[in-house]
């Protein structure tokens, strides 16, 4: 019964790990490489290769960000001992946002350094606020489900939980700011980022 358990749990994560891997490679589409005119040279090469920043920019930026999505989600599953249907569309949702990152990091890309930068940015975080819902949604689902490992104290669970409505917080301030200032508004989400990618998910 154990290792049909252990198997169902490893199946999903298997599963979440594909999306993942698919949703990080689909950002180097954004880059789209330089047509240049006939005979040009390759000072003018470099320049073109140079106004690709908001590109570069975006990409690692979302690299990281699902980078960081995929090692959280990774210490969640440490955590799990079971699943269930509620479990499963919780976990759908969650990937379903990971999937959707490539296209506002297409168009923070597309419009960073314009008139425009401060909608896009505003987009751009927005899509983690509904991220950070699903994961909330996520470990509501697997607590109130009690799909846990059965020594996972309630202390853990608790700094779990306030740990991602704690990030919801900040995910909206960082989009309400990108409003009045898109770069201010981007460092905020990264400075969630640096908390996210020290966040420990033992319970011990």
């Amino acid at each position: 019964m154990a290792e049909s358990i252990e198997k169902e749990t490893g199946r999903v994560e298997a599963f979440s790990d594909g999306v993942f891997a698919i949703a990080i490679t689909l950002l180097v589409l954004e880059f789209k490489v330089p047509h240049m005119p006939a005979g040009a040279n390759g000072r003018e090469l470099v320049l073109a290769l140079l106004k690709l920043w908001p590109s570069m920019i975006a990409f690692l930026g979302s690299f990281i960000a699902i980078l960081i999505m995929w090692i959280n989600h990774h210490g969640l599953f440490r955590m799990i001992y079971k699943t269930d249907s509620p479990f499963l569309f919780a976990n759908g949702f969650m990937l379903l946002m990971v999937t959707f990152v490539p296209f506002p990091t297409a168009v923070l890309a597309e419009y960073l350094g314009t008139p425009g930068e401060r909608v896009a940015a505003a987009f751009y975080i927005g899509t983690f606020v509904v991220t950070s819902i699903a994961y909330n949604i996520f470990w509501a689902t697997t607590t109130k489900r009690r799909l846990l490992k059965h020594n996972i104290p309630d202390a853990f669970v608790l700094r779990v939980r306030n740990g991602y409505r704690f990030g919801l917080v900040v995910y909206i301030a960082s989009t309400l700011l990108a409003l009045w200032n898109a770069s201010v508004g981007l460092a905020t989400c990264l400075s969630l980022w640096i908390y996210w990618s020290v966040f420990e998910y033992r319970a011990e």
